[in-house]
Protein backbone atom coordinates (compact mmCIF):
# COMPACT_ATOMS: atom_id res chain seq x y z
CA UNK A 1 0.00 0.00 0.00
CA UNK A 2 1.05 3.55 -0.94
CA UNK A 3 1.73 5.65 1.91
CA UNK A 4 2.21 9.33 2.97
CA UNK A 5 4.45 10.45 5.93
CA UNK A 6 3.04 13.11 9.05
CA UNK A 7 3.93 16.54 6.91
CA UNK A 8 5.32 17.80 9.90
CA UNK A 9 7.67 14.96 10.64
CA UNK A 10 9.50 14.95 7.55
CA UNK A 11 12.00 17.93 6.92
CA UNK A 12 11.01 17.84 2.94
CA UNK A 13 7.81 18.62 4.10
CA UNK A 14 7.54 21.24 7.26
CA UNK A 15 6.37 24.40 6.21
CA UNK A 16 8.48 27.55 6.06
CA UNK A 17 8.04 29.72 8.66
CA UNK A 18 8.74 33.51 8.08
CA UNK A 19 11.38 35.07 8.92
CA UNK A 20 10.98 37.15 11.60
CA UNK A 21 9.16 40.65 11.05
CA UNK A 22 8.20 39.51 7.74
CA UNK A 23 4.23 39.30 7.43
CA UNK A 24 4.59 43.06 9.72
CA UNK A 25 7.00 44.56 7.44
CA UNK A 26 6.33 48.19 7.45
CA UNK A 27 5.71 50.58 4.39
CA UNK A 28 8.26 50.56 2.22
CA UNK A 29 9.52 47.58 2.79
CA UNK A 30 11.01 45.47 -0.80
CA UNK A 31 7.74 43.72 -2.01
CA UNK A 32 5.35 44.99 0.57
CA UNK A 33 3.06 47.86 1.21
CA UNK A 34 1.69 46.48 4.67
CA UNK A 35 2.86 43.38 4.94
CA UNK A 36 -0.61 41.34 4.02
CA UNK A 37 0.69 40.91 0.46
CA UNK A 38 3.47 38.53 1.71
CA UNK A 39 2.03 36.94 4.02
CA UNK A 40 -0.83 35.68 1.94
CA UNK A 41 1.97 33.88 -0.15
CA UNK A 42 3.15 32.60 3.07
CA UNK A 43 -0.24 31.28 4.10
CA UNK A 44 -0.82 29.82 0.23
CA UNK A 45 2.47 28.25 0.28
CA UNK A 46 1.64 26.32 3.46
CA UNK A 47 -1.71 25.45 2.62
CA UNK A 48 -0.03 24.14 -1.21
CA UNK A 49 2.43 21.87 0.93
CA UNK A 50 -0.31 20.89 3.39
CA UNK A 51 -2.08 19.58 0.46
CA UNK A 52 0.83 17.21 -1.31
CA UNK A 53 0.58 14.14 1.00
CA UNK A 54 -3.08 13.79 0.86
CA UNK A 55 -2.77 14.22 -3.06
CA UNK A 56 -0.03 11.41 -2.85
CA UNK A 57 -2.32 9.16 -1.18
CA UNK A 58 -4.79 9.22 -4.12
CA UNK A 59 -2.91 9.16 -6.66
CA UNK A 60 -0.84 6.25 -5.45
CA UNK A 61 -4.70 4.20 -4.14
CA UNK A 62 -5.75 5.06 -7.50
CA UNK A 63 -2.66 3.23 -9.00
CA UNK A 64 -2.55 0.52 -7.00
CA UNK A 65 -6.29 0.00 -7.80
CA UNK A 66 -5.49 0.01 -11.76
CA UNK A 67 -2.63 -2.48 -11.16
CA UNK A 68 -5.02 -4.73 -8.92
CA UNK A 69 -3.18 -4.66 -6.28
CA UNK A 70 -5.83 -4.36 -3.99
CA UNK A 71 -7.94 -6.77 -5.97
CA UNK A 72 -8.26 -9.66 -3.12
CA UNK A 73 -6.69 -8.08 -0.77
CA UNK A 74 -8.81 -8.89 2.56
CA UNK A 75 -8.44 -11.73 5.08
CA UNK A 76 -10.03 -14.68 3.44
CA UNK A 77 -12.37 -16.94 5.77
CA UNK A 78 -10.17 -20.52 4.95
CA UNK A 79 -12.98 -22.24 4.23
CA UNK A 80 -13.43 -23.29 0.42
CA UNK A 81 -16.34 -22.88 -2.05
CA UNK A 82 -17.23 -24.44 -5.27
CA UNK A 83 -17.82 -23.05 -8.49
CA UNK A 84 -18.94 -24.70 -11.59
CA UNK A 85 -20.16 -23.46 -15.02
CA UNK A 86 -21.55 -25.74 -18.51
CA UNK A 87 -19.31 -22.55 -20.25
CA UNK A 88 -17.31 -19.49 -18.98
CA UNK A 89 -16.48 -17.40 -21.65
CA UNK A 90 -14.03 -14.42 -21.15
CA UNK A 91 -11.88 -11.41 -23.18
CA UNK A 92 -8.57 -10.00 -21.08
CA UNK A 93 -7.41 -13.59 -19.32
CA UNK A 94 -4.04 -13.22 -16.72
CA UNK A 95 -3.54 -16.28 -14.88
CA UNK A 96 -0.45 -16.44 -12.02
CA UNK A 97 0.67 -17.91 -8.69
CA UNK A 98 -0.58 -15.91 -5.06
CA UNK A 99 -0.99 -15.98 -1.42
CA UNK A 100 -4.09 -15.60 0.40
CA UNK A 101 -3.97 -14.97 4.20
CA UNK A 102 -6.65 -15.72 6.99
CA UNK A 103 -7.48 -13.70 9.45
CA UNK A 104 -5.23 -13.49 12.52
CA UNK A 105 -6.03 -16.41 14.78
CA UNK A 106 -8.33 -17.79 12.25
CA UNK A 107 -9.88 -21.06 13.44
CA UNK A 108 -9.31 -22.53 9.96
CA UNK A 109 -5.82 -22.03 9.67
CA UNK A 110 -4.74 -25.64 10.84
CA UNK A 111 -0.92 -26.03 10.17
CA UNK A 112 -1.01 -23.72 6.97
CA UNK A 113 0.56 -20.24 9.72
CA UNK A 114 -3.25 -19.05 7.52
CA UNK A 115 -1.73 -18.86 4.08
CA UNK A 116 -3.01 -20.30 1.35
CA UNK A 117 -1.25 -21.08 -2.00
CA UNK A 118 -3.93 -19.78 -4.91
CA UNK A 119 -3.58 -19.21 -8.95
CA UNK A 120 -5.09 -16.00 -9.53
CA UNK A 121 -7.25 -15.84 -12.63
CA UNK A 122 -8.66 -12.42 -13.44
CA UNK A 123 -10.95 -11.68 -16.51
CA UNK A 124 -11.42 -8.25 -18.14
CA UNK A 125 -15.14 -9.32 -19.20
CA UNK A 126 -16.70 -12.51 -18.38
CA UNK A 127 -19.93 -14.41 -18.78
CA UNK A 128 -20.97 -17.80 -17.19
CA UNK A 129 -23.66 -20.25 -18.35
CA UNK A 130 -25.90 -22.11 -15.24
CA UNK A 131 -23.70 -21.02 -12.32
CA UNK A 132 -23.63 -22.74 -9.12
CA UNK A 133 -21.88 -21.58 -6.03
CA UNK A 134 -21.64 -24.09 -2.93
CA UNK A 135 -20.15 -23.99 0.44
CA UNK A 136 -19.89 -27.19 3.23
CA UNK A 137 -20.81 -26.18 6.35
CA UNK A 138 -20.66 -29.48 7.65
CA UNK A 139 -23.51 -31.63 7.30
CA UNK A 140 -25.62 -29.38 4.79
CA UNK A 141 -24.22 -26.43 2.40
CA UNK A 142 -25.28 -22.89 1.43
CA UNK A 143 -26.29 -23.54 -2.49
CA UNK A 144 -26.50 -20.66 -5.09
CA UNK A 145 -27.41 -21.04 -8.46
CA UNK A 146 -28.12 -18.61 -11.40
CA UNK A 147 -27.63 -17.59 -15.21
CA UNK A 148 -30.17 -20.92 -15.82
CA UNK A 149 -32.33 -19.46 -18.31
CA UNK A 150 -32.05 -17.28 -21.20
CA UNK A 151 -29.52 -14.86 -19.46
CA UNK A 152 -26.15 -15.67 -18.23
CA UNK A 153 -24.25 -14.47 -15.55
CA UNK A 154 -22.15 -11.70 -16.73
CA UNK A 155 -19.06 -10.30 -14.72
CA UNK A 156 -16.45 -7.47 -15.04
CA UNK A 157 -13.21 -7.25 -13.57
CA UNK A 158 -13.57 -10.19 -12.25
CA UNK A 159 -10.52 -12.57 -10.49
CA UNK A 160 -11.09 -15.84 -8.65
CA UNK A 161 -8.04 -17.23 -6.23
CA UNK A 162 -8.31 -21.18 -6.71
CA UNK A 163 -6.51 -24.17 -5.56
CA UNK A 164 -8.13 -26.46 -8.01
CA UNK A 165 -9.02 -25.72 -11.49
CA UNK A 166 -10.25 -28.31 -14.55
CA UNK A 167 -12.55 -28.32 -18.00
CA UNK A 168 -12.16 -27.98 -21.40
CA UNK A 169 -10.12 -24.93 -21.77
CA UNK A 170 -9.25 -22.87 -25.69
CA UNK A 171 -7.52 -19.53 -25.51
CA UNK A 172 -6.52 -17.21 -28.10
CA UNK A 173 -3.13 -15.09 -28.24
CA UNK A 174 -1.66 -16.84 -25.38
CA UNK A 175 1.73 -15.67 -23.70
CA UNK A 176 3.25 -18.02 -21.41
CA UNK A 177 5.84 -17.30 -18.74
CA UNK A 178 5.56 -14.09 -17.76
CA UNK A 179 6.70 -11.99 -15.24
CA UNK A 180 3.56 -11.63 -13.60
CA UNK A 181 4.46 -8.09 -12.85
CA UNK A 182 3.93 -6.87 -16.38
CA UNK A 183 0.48 -8.33 -17.65
CA UNK A 184 -1.52 -6.15 -19.58
CA UNK A 185 -4.77 -7.92 -20.93
CA UNK A 186 -7.02 -7.66 -17.62
CA UNK A 187 -5.72 -4.79 -15.80
CA UNK A 188 -4.40 -7.03 -13.07
CA UNK A 189 -0.72 -7.45 -11.76
CA UNK A 190 0.80 -9.99 -10.14
CA UNK A 191 4.20 -10.18 -7.67
CA UNK A 192 7.61 -9.29 -9.53
CA UNK A 193 9.21 -12.59 -10.41
CA UNK A 194 6.17 -14.97 -10.62
CA UNK A 195 5.31 -17.40 -13.12
CA UNK A 196 2.46 -15.88 -15.10
CA UNK A 197 0.44 -16.45 -18.59
CA UNK A 198 -2.17 -14.50 -20.48
CA UNK A 199 -4.51 -14.74 -23.73
CA UNK A 200 -6.53 -12.08 -25.18
CA UNK A 201 -9.99 -14.41 -25.17
CA UNK A 202 -10.43 -17.66 -22.97
CA UNK A 203 -13.19 -20.59 -22.95
CA UNK A 204 -13.14 -23.39 -20.80
CA UNK A 205 -16.23 -26.05 -20.89
CA UNK A 206 -17.44 -27.57 -17.59
CA UNK A 207 -15.51 -25.21 -15.72
CA UNK A 208 -15.16 -26.39 -12.47
CA UNK A 209 -13.08 -24.55 -9.24
CA UNK A 210 -12.31 -24.69 -5.93
CA UNK A 211 -11.50 -21.35 -4.36
CA UNK A 212 -10.97 -19.13 -1.67
CA UNK A 213 -11.87 -15.99 -2.91
CA UNK A 214 -13.62 -13.88 -5.68
CA UNK A 215 -14.13 -10.48 -6.21
CA UNK A 216 -15.48 -8.54 -9.07
CA UNK A 217 -16.20 -5.21 -10.42
CA UNK A 218 -19.27 -5.25 -11.59
CA UNK A 219 -21.27 -9.21 -11.05
CA UNK A 220 -24.40 -9.84 -12.48
CA UNK A 221 -26.62 -12.82 -11.30
CA UNK A 222 -30.30 -13.12 -13.14
CA UNK A 223 -32.07 -15.88 -12.07
CA UNK A 224 -30.32 -16.27 -8.36
CA UNK A 225 -31.40 -18.54 -6.28
CA UNK A 226 -29.95 -19.39 -2.95
CA UNK A 227 -30.42 -22.09 -0.27
CA UNK A 228 -29.55 -24.80 2.02
CA UNK A 229 -29.32 -28.36 0.43
CA UNK A 230 -27.83 -31.70 1.06
CA UNK A 231 -25.49 -31.59 -1.79
CA UNK A 232 -23.43 -29.04 -3.49
CA UNK A 233 -22.46 -28.12 -6.93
Amino acid sequence: MASSSDPTSSAGNTPEQPESGSVTETPGASGTADGTERGGRVRLRRAAIMAVPATLVAAGLAVLTAQGALGVQFAISGMPFTVTATELNGTGFEQFGALDNMAEDSPNAGDTGGQVLVVTSAIKKATLTKLCQSVDLGGTNLLITAGSGADKVTAADLTTDSTELSGDAAFDDIEIGNDASTLTKAGVRGPKGVFSQQADTVRIADLRQTNYATTAGVFKLPGLKLRFSGSGC
